[in-house]
């Protein structure tokens, strides 16, 4: 009868005091005690990856043997999986059960270099890494891809020196000044397209210059009709406050000048609510979703603000809808256009830019180039028992006035 014995688990062990057990690769040993076996440690204690690597060595009369528990010579199980020795006590019949680890052991020939792990070239881009996995193991459809892609591109520094050819070839012929004065001409006109309103130059009337109806539709002035009538119900004191806090001069000028009643009323108190947002949009930086809320705008028209009048950039993971330049160049060309339309075709100009907190020559600039007439009255011709007007107006009068093209020639820095 075979003779029995209990299991006695032994404390936790740390990694030093682990049972070990090799497996060699090569060889089989017939006799373990002539074998000469020497663990090493890593010194960085500290390190939590480090100090728990061991290096086995193993010497015979002909032959070295090396194992490790970590690197590519390593036995994955040793990860995945937890190995036990059981020790038998003869005497007391108790076998007790230790931990223990495995190392893997290979044969080190004298002369002969270990292969160092190929490093990884790091000036491969993501494309490239993916170009040549089709090589290896695309399929035929993607090879042949990846073929026609590479016979169509253009060698860069072929297409730069060409480029570059071709550049001072035409700075020869034109000079610089004369290029330079072609691209400021190109932009100023490139830069009227993107701001001003649609324009029919050849109507008949001012009012049919600037439609009205691409300011504002019938069914966006519809929707104002509650804010209209909050902006109209507003107090003499209101406005005044209005007035103190600036940025809304213009506004509070016209509602200073309202009618008292009737439908020109109800009106032009939906535009001066319309025109406030317009200017109140202008002096924003970047636009919420809920812009215009507090003031009771519509819906409708507070997705035409942001639509029209605002650009999307990508900032800190997320979109954002911004007021650039160009767009506040294109607020200050819709608010004369609408200004123009509330003032019988007569507009503050000076007035307009405090509250579109622009300069003034980049609001005279948009004037112009919107075909207006600019008028200022001249000091001291005007009736002394009245306050003078010295604001500059621009006025729509039919045939538009064509200005000519401002080039700015700017000096070049002397280099020291």
């Amino acid at each position: 009868m075979a003779a029995s014995c209990s299991l006695v688990c032994c404390e936790e062990e740390s990694d030093s005091d682990k049972a070990v057990i090799v497996r060699f690769s090569n060889g089989n040993v017939k006799n373990a005690d002539k074998l000469d076996f020497t663990m090493y440690k890593n010194t960085d204690e500290s390190n939590p990856r480090k100090k728990s690597r061991r290096i086995m060595a193993v010497e015979s009369g002909r032959m070295s043997y090396v194992g490790n528990n970590f690197g590519s010579g390593s036995l994955k199980c040793n990860n995945l999986c937890r190995y036990y020795v059981g020790v038998l006590n003869r005497e007391t019949m108790q076998m007790e059960v230790h931990a223990a680890q495995l190392f893997n052991m290979q044969p080190v020939i004298p002369g002969e270099a270990m292969e160092e792990p190929k490093a990884q070239d790091t000036t491969l881009t993501y494309k490239d890494k993916v170009d040549s996995l089709i090589e290896a193991f695309g399929t035929n459809k993607q090879k042949r891809a990846l073929s026609s892609r590479r016979l169509n591109q253009v060698c860069s520094d072929t297409l730069h020196q060409a480029v570059t050819k071709a550049a001072n070839t035409v700075i020869n012929q034109k000079g610089l000044e004369a290029l330079q004065e072609e691209v400021a001409e190109t932009e100023a006109q490139g830069d009227l397209s993107l701001y001003l309103p649609p324009c029919n130059a050849t109507a008949d009337r001012p009012e049919n210059v600037y439609l009205f109806d691409d300011l504002l539709s019938p069914v966006e002035l519809g929707a104002l009709e509650e804010a209209g009538s909050k902006m109209a119900a507003l107090t003499s004191e209101e406005i005044q406050k209005m007035r103190d806090d600036g940025g809304s001069l213009c506004v509070a000028k016209h509602l200073e000048n309202l009618p008292t009643v009737g439908e020109a009323r109800d009106g032009g108190s939906r535009l001066a609510f319309y025109l406030s947002m317009l200017l109140k949009l202008a002096q924003q930086k970047s636009v919420r979703s809920k812009f215009g809320q507090v003031e009771g705008c519509p819906r409708i028209v507070q997705t035409k603000l942001i639509k029209t009048f605002t650009v999307e950039t990508f900032n800190n993971g997320r979109v954002e809808n911004i007021v650039s330049s160009s767009m506040r160049a294109k607020l200050a060309a819709y608010s004369l256009a609408l200004l123009l339309h509330m003032t019988h075709m007569t507009g503050d100009l000076t007035l307009l830019h405090r509250d579109l907190r622009i300069t003034e020559a980049r609001m005279t600039e948009v004037a112009k180039s919107m075909g207006l007439t600019l008028s200022k009255l001249p000091r001291g011709k005007a009736d002394k028992a009245e306050p003078q007007d010295t604001n500059r107006h621009a006025s729509l009068v039919l045939p538009l006035v064509k200005y000519d093209p401002f080039i700015e020639r700017r000096k070049r820095k002397k280099m020291h």
